[in-house]
C-alpha cells in the first residue's frame, strides 16, 4: 500500500502501451468528516478489479478544496491505485493553486488533472479571473508542469463547452493544452458517441495526437437527468429520456435501464477506438461497478 511508486509507469505512459483500454472513476469530496470513511470504503470496493486509477473532484469553495487534497492523500496512502488530483484555478490566487501542487507533491501524487473549472455559483455563473490567479486551464497546465514531474490531464467537451458553443475552437483549446505540456484529456460526461467521435477527429486533424478518454455516468435516478443537463450545458438525448420513462418511476428498474445505457455507449467508444473510460461515480460505485464488471469479461 501507500503512493505510486517514482519508477512506476504513469497513465501517459499506459496509454502510449496499452493493448486493452484503461478504466478510471472518479469520486467527489466528502461533504463532512464522517464520510471520508465511506469513500475510502468504495474505493477499496474497487481493488479486485484493478481499475488504472481513480480521482477526486476539486470544489470552488475552499473547504471541499481541502477536504479534496485529504481525501486523495488518503487515497495514496491506503490504496494502490494510482490517484489523480484535481485542481482548477477559479476562486484562487496562484500562491494557493502552487501550495496545492506541493501538497500533492508532498503525499506521492504524480498525477494531476488540470481544468479551468466553474465559480462557486455553477457553470452557469459567468467565469472571472481571480485577481492574482491564471486564466485558463492552458496557464494552468504550465504551472504544474513547471513545478514537478508530473504528468498532466485534462478536461474535452463532446457536447461543446457551453460558455461558447464552439466545437471547432473547443479542439484548438484542447491543442493549447496539449502543446502546454497535457499528455492526456478525459471529457466531460455526455450520452451521443458520436460527439465524442466528432471531438476526437477534429482535434487529429489540427495534427494533435493527446490520447481523449471518455467520461460517463449511468442515470441511477431520474432527477439526475436535469443535473446532468446544467452540468453539461447540453440536453440528454430524448431516446435516453423515453427509455428511462419507461422505468414507470421504479428506482430499481431506473438504475437497471441507466446503467444498460451506459454500458451500450460504452460497448460503442470502444469499439471505435476510445483508449479507455472514466466513470463518474457521485460516490455509489454499485452501478458503475457493475458496468466496469461485463466490460472487464469483453475483448477488444
Amino acid at each position: 500500500m501507500g503512493s505510486m511508486p517514482q519508477d512506476a509507469p504513469t497513465i501517459a505512459d499506459l496509454l502510449a502501451i496499452a493493448q486493452r483500454p484503461l478504466f478510471g472513476f472518479e469520486f467527489l469530496p466528502p461533504r463532512e468528516e464522517a464520510e471520508y470513511a465511506r469513500t475510502l470504503s468504495a474505493v477499496e470496493r474497487l481493488e479486485p478489479l484493478k481499475p488504472d486509477f481513480v480521482s477526486v473532484t476539486y470544489g470552488a469553495a475552499g473547504t471541499n478544496r481541502e477536504r479534496t487534497v485529504e481525501t486523495t492523500r488518503q487515497i495514496a496512502a491506503t490504496s494502490t491505485i494510482p490517484v489523480i488530483g484535481h485542481l482548477t484555478c477559479s476562486s484562487q490566487s496562484r500562491q494557493q493553486l502552487e501550495g496545492v501542487i506541493d501538497a500533492y507533491a508532498e503525499v506521492g501524487v504524480r498525477h494531476v488533472l488540470a481544468i479551468r473549472g466553474d465559480m462557486p455559483g455553477g457553470p452557469t455563473v459567468p467565469w472571472e479571473k481571480h485577481p492574482e490567479g491564471l486564466a485558463n486551464a492552458t496557464e494552468l497546465v504550465r504551472l504544474v508542469k513547471g513545478r514537478g514531474d508530473f504528468c498532466v490531464g485534462v478536461a474535452a467537451f463532446p457536447d461543446v463547452h457551453p460558455e461558447r458553443r464552439d466545437a471547432d475552437l473547443d479542439a484548438r483549446i484542447l491543442v493549447d493544452k496539449y502543446e502546454a505540456g497535457a499528455e492526456f484529456a478525459i471529457t466531460q460526461l455526455f450520452f451521443n458517441p458520436d460527439a465524442y467521435f466528432d471531438l476526437v477527429q477534429r482535434v487529429r486533424m489540427l495534427g494533435c495526437p493527446i490520447p481523449i478518454i471518455p467520461g460517463l455516468q449511468p442515470v441511477t435516478s431520474l432527477k439526475q437527468v436535469k443535473f446532468f443537463e446544467e452540468l453539461s450545458g447540453a440536453p440528454v438525448p430524448e431516446q435516453v429520456k423515453l427509455r428511462l420513462g419507461e422505468a414507470d418511476g421504479d428506482p430499481a428498474r431506473v438504475r437497471e435501464i441507466g446503467s444498460r445505457i451506459a454500458s451500450e455507449i460504452a460497448v460503442t467508444l470502444l469499439r471505435g477506438g476510445a483508449p479507455g473510460l472514466q466513470f463518474f461515480t457521485q460516490n455509489r460505485s454499485l452501478a458503475t461497478r457493475e458496468i466496469f464488471a461485463m466490460l472487464l469479461e469483453r475483448r477488444w
